[in-house]
């Protein structure tokens, strides 16, 4: 009886590392899906996240654009995926928190659908133009648009991106009207932009960086309350007569509803050692992503103000698509 005792004893004793050592991590291959065509801000995010936890995780972490309806198509899919860890979204402010006020029949309910895992970074949208526009001034943009009211094109990533709502909060401000041109992502929407088929864009700092960097466009405003680190000499709009003005564009790493709380943890300790990392802290800097990291409980309560902060400007502006 004795011996037998002893037996199971050792044996559960030598379990126990190993239930240690066990990962509560995917066992194989991870995709982050992304709402966007390649080359824009959430793209960008994405494959700065994917190349180190690659690393990290030993696994391959893949990106994958599934492009569309301001990021729903791709938020629908991942809401539907196995909650194994395997498919994660790029999410952002479009389609977690502006899609659920401007789509009444939205295939998915944000706080049922998903569990967010961390907040990647926050950048203000950069009102930008090319350099032949003759309105290069905030001021006379607001003139430009009362002279011509319904004609100046402002340009988006795609309907109910952060550029449109921007947009739309802006013409509310400033009392004006303007023309919202959508386009399918901010790759063509820049292109059109810098060759001058279309006038003024609020696009991702991420985006434009390279753009203003190289000189095809100029920087006019940034639309976070404080001057982002990353473009210290461009205004803010609330610095030009608008206080409070605040546009700016988040990006944050969420799964399918239910994940292990284990594995929650797990990613979430090692999203924010990534964002720790210098030269992930260096890139995410340059392209003005700010105040990331944190907990999930930490994205969870940032993502519920963003909601109700975009359902308010939606409904005051009457934004449909």
């Amino acid at each position: 009886m004795q011996r037998r005792h002893f037996i199971a004893s050792t044996l559960a004793a030598c379990s126990l590392p190993m239930v240690h050592a066990q990962s509560p991590l995917p066992s194989g291959p991870i995709r982050i899906v992304v709402g966007f065509p390649p080359g824009g801000g959430t793209d960008v995010m994405a494959r700065v996240m994917g190349q180190k936890l690659s690393v990290m995780w030993n696994t391959p972490v893949t990106v994958e654009n599934k492009a569309g309806a301001g990021g729903v198509i791709a938020a629908e899919y991942v809401a539907k995926a196995a909650n194994d860890g395997t498919t994660l979204l790029m999410t952002n402010i479009s389609n977690h928190a502006i899609a659920p006020a401007l789509y009444p029949s939205l295939p998915y309910v944000v706080e049922r659908d998903f569990t967010p895992l961390v907040l990647v970074g926050v950048t203000p949208n950069l009102l930008i133009c090319n350099p032949s526009q003759p309105a290069r001034t905030l001021k006379d943009i607001v003139e430009l648009c009362r002279a011509k009211p319904g004609t100046v094109t402002f340009g988006s990533s795609g309907a109910g991106a952060s550029q449109h709502l921007a947009i739309e909060l802006f013409k509310l401000r400033a009392n004006i009207d303007a023309l919202h041109v959508p386009y399918r992502g901010s790759a063509p929407m820049l292109t059109d932009l810098i060759g001058g088929q279309i006038n003024y864009s609020f696009e991702t700092m991420t985006s434009a960086t390279p753009q203003v960097a190289s000189g095809k466009l100029i920087a006019i405003a940034q639309t976070r309350p404080q001057r982002s680190k990353a473009q210290p000499n461009v205004p803010t709009v609330a610095e030009l007569g608008y206080p409070g003005f605040d546009a700016s564009t988040w990006y944050g790493l969420a799964g399918p509803a239910r994940m292990a709380p284990a594995m929650v943890q797990r990613m979430n300790e090692d999203f924010n050692k990534v964002l720790a990392m210098p030269d992930v802290a260096e890139k995410l800097a340059g392209y003005g992503a700010e105040d990331g990291g944190g907990s999930a409980a930490k994205f969870v309560d940032f993502i519920a103000v963003e909601k109700e902060k975009w359902a308010k400007v939606v409904k005051e502006a009457k934004v449909t698509v």
